[in-house]
């Protein structure tokens, strides 16, 4: 199934190391943005908030 990735706007320049995320319905999935083909995280809405928040409290 094609999904739409995104990444963050604070991701500058085709070299810079970063994660996409694309959002299917109650959960959000995030992977490499250098290898597209690789593990994908699915996480609950939920988590995916925690994780954000985390990283924004670091």
């Amino acid at each position: 199934m094609e999904r739409d990735w995104f990444k963050s706007s604070y991701s500058q320049g085709d070299n810079t190391d970063c994660l996409e995320v694309a959002f299917t319905g109650g959960t959000r999935l995030v992977r490499d943005s250098k290898n597209p083909s690789g593990p994908v995280l699915t996480l609950t809405v939920a988590s995916y908030r925690d994780l954000l928040a985390t990283l924004k409290s670091q």
